[in-house]
């Protein structure tokens, strides 16, 4: 498919019914017990999320996103009672995330607001009780951002309290819109995947809610690797398709993070032919992005000769005729070269990639994922993966169907799949 044909592609094309009764308000009391609808060779099965150990293709690599969800819903109110919610997006000043969650008396974030029109006075304050301590937190709003979103500085007159410990202290959990509920107690470890460690999101990788340390052991147990990325889920994951076609939709834009142990763990899984797997979408668009990463290194340089990157994927970059000719081996060893010159096991970057029927995998050969919303950008990420660029095939629909068909739970706290490309 030509990049014109893909963004010609109408949303309403990946609608489907989704009763209300369907989506799952809270997860099940043990997160291995949900259903599992596997999808290999054609095939369909049913399964317990419990039986994955057995399911995975021998000897692969299973790669997870080690993200955990901030309390990122503040709320604050004006003397006059009126409601006032500040939703962190992410750091402004410092920009690196674990510098701002350690950062002491003041840093700002890129926040949306609740109720704007009621925020008249100079600064919006809170009282905190933090280790025994009284905070007082103000949050003082500066120029507006684009998509709706606008500067905030935050200030509190305590120099023993991190940023973090504000956050914990005066946040909420953000559970998705379409629960249509009120964040509760439980959703403070219900919403984290068990392995979540380096605080930043503003949603869970909802596919990881289902493993448990045990789960994760047999896993291990039976030959599967398993490595983590870190990518930070933001509010644009929840952002619907307004425009009949693709093309017109902006991507929402997400920070992650590897290792230099992965990208070297993925180029010899490439070249010895091992399956890579990965925990949800969120996993999918790191690994798929770090190709483009290395594609940019080998077609960049500057004029001594030394490879350069800005470290952020664009919408469309991934259909670009030129780059889906260059190797991916290729592109993951410029990235280990890079990283080995830079003298950093660590690698930074942003993407807003864009995977749609037509686009060209190049790492992940199967995924572990929820059902997603209709007319979502992440149902044309499976479909992409399903049926590649073949539009009539539409397997997603026929395996949603049945899924329904057989009183699955759907989205976030819903019922989990096990999609392998054929």
């Amino acid at each position: 498919m030509k990049i014109d044909e893909i963004k010609d592609i109408r949303i309403e094309d990946f609608d489907y019914p989704l009763p209300d009764e369907r989506i799952a308000r809270h997860p099940l009391a043990d997160r291995d017990s949900c259903k599992l609808l596997m999808h290999a060779d054609g095939h369909t099965s049913h399964h317990t999320f419990s039986d994955l150990p057995d399911l995975l293709p021998g000897g692969a690599l299973l790669v997870m996103n080690n993200t955990r969800v901030i309390n990122a819903r503040m709320e604050f109110h004006r003397a006059s009672g009126a409601r006032i919610e500040i939703f962190l997006l992410e750091p402004l000043e410092p920009r690196d995330y674990a510098v701002a969650f350690q950062t002491r008396r003041n840093c700002r974030w890129q926040c949306l607001v609740g109720n704007l029109k009621k925020w008249k006075d100079s600064y919006l304050e809170k009282t905190l009780y933090i280790d025994g301590r009284k905070v007082t937190l103000k949050a003082i709003r500066h120029e507006a951002l684009p998509g709706n979103a606008h500067d905030v500085e935050f200030e509190w007159d305590d120099d023993r309290v991190t940023f973090a410990s504000i956050v914990e202290a005066a946040g909420n959990i953000p559970i998705p819109p379409y629960l249509n509920r009120k964040s509760e107690e439980s959703d403070s470890t219900d919403y984290q995947t068990v392995y979540s460690r380096i605080e930043g999101s503003v949603a869970a990788p909802t596919a990881g809610l289902h493993f448990t340390p045990e789960l994760l052991g047999r896993i291990r147990e039976g030959g599967i690797e398993t490595r983590e990325v870190t990518l930070h889920v933001g509010a644009g994951t929840f952002q619907p398709v307004k425009s009949e076609e693709i093309g017109d939709h902006p991507m929402h834009r997400e920070t992650f993070e590897v290792d230099l142990d992965l990208v070297r763990t993925l180029r010899h899984a490439l070249e010895t032919r091992r399956k890579v797997l990965a925990v949800g979408t969120t996993t999918v668009r790191t690994l798929e992005s770090l190709p483009l990463l290395g594609i940019r290194l080998l077609r960049n340089h500057t004029e001594n000769g030394q490879r350069k990157t800005d470290n952020e994927i664009t919408q469309w970059e991934a259909y670009d005729d030129e780059a889906i000719d260059i190797d991916t081996v290729d592109a993951l060893k410029a990235i280990e070269e890079y990283m080995e010159k830079e003298g950093t096991d660590r690698l930074s970057a942003a993407t807003s990639i864009m995977i749609a029927p037509g686009f060209k995998w190049r790492i992940v050969d199967g995924m572990v994922t929820n059902f997603h919303q209709p007319q979502s950008t992440l149902l044309l990420l499976v479909s992409s993966l399903l049926d590649g660029d073949n539009l009539s095939a539409s397997s997603w629909r026929s395996i949603y169907q049945e899924a329904l068909d057989n009183g699955y739970r759907f989205l976030s706290y819903g019922d989990a799949c096990l999609f392998l490309k054929d």
